[in-house]
């Protein structure tokens, strides 16, 4: 073998063992792991090892993680990267911070929204880039925080990014008491439209709670035959 492809192949073995010797450092975390996709007896809960942040990102105690309807569907088939730790939405505490890190420091309590590619929600300590993450207010508790990221910037994206919804016009929202539709009737009523909203007969006090200005019961009423001239869908 030539002198230049053993040496090659030294440096090659010797990346794989400083690379192993760097993960077995890591210290051990509890996480929720998936190998395979499936139902939910492929959740496993397992020892994980405690990501590192890379320079923009900070690392999060979690106290909170929100499932979201992307998360089962993601476990049942979506993704083919394995092993994996769902998760997208959480609430917790700073661990660790980025070199380059100025938004926040240890200790502080944020919410976060993670990498859609890496996720790891599930597990005692997550990574989330200082842009995607905010403190959380003092007036809501961990748990509720962690309902907040992925829903909510679902909502403003389609209705101040895309539609561009602004004072005056009058809104329809699918589904108004859902995950993404309360905040999407809030964002709307904050914006000064006017909201129609429709959800079950068991979802109509919430939708007045959330100020609707036009509740629709889809379980009895067509929206079709009661709703005209609307700006945004």
């Amino acid at each position: 073998m030539p002198f230049f492809e053993v040496t090659n192949l030294l440096r090659f073995v010797v990346l794989i063992a400083i690379l192993s010797l760097a993960a077995a450092a890591r210290p051990p975390m509890k996480a929720i792991v998936i190998h395979s996709s499936g139902g939910p007896e492929v959740l496993k809960y397992e020892d994980a090892p405690r990501p590192e942040p890379k320079d923009d990102e900070v690392l999060i105690r979690v106290m909170a993680a929100a499932v979201n309807p992307v998360d089962v569907f993601i476990r049942e088939g979506r993704s083919n990267q394995f092993p994996l730790i769902p998760g997208m939405d959480v609430a917790g505490v700073v661990e660790q911070v980025g070199n380059k890190v100025t938004k926040f420091k240890r200790g502080d309590a944020i919410y976060a929204y993670l990498s859609f590619d890496e996720q790891g929600g599930y597990a005692e300590f997550a990574v989330a880039k200082q842009d995607h993450a905010a403190l959380k207010p003092k007036s809501i508790d961990f748990e509720q925080a962690a309902a907040v990221p992925l829903a909510a910037t679902t909502a403003w994206q389609a209705l101040i990014e895309k539609a561009g919804l602004t004072a005056g016009q009058t809104v329809l929202i699918h589904g108004g008491s859902g995950g993404v539709g309360t905040f999407a009737v809030q964002i709307a009523k904050a914006r000064g439209a006017k909201v129609i909203a429709t959800a079950s007969t068991a979802n109509q006090d919430l939708l007045k709670q959330l100020g609707v200005d036009q509740p629709i019961d889809y379980t009895t009423t067509k929206f079709e035959d009661v709703v005209k001239d609307v700006d945004v869908v």
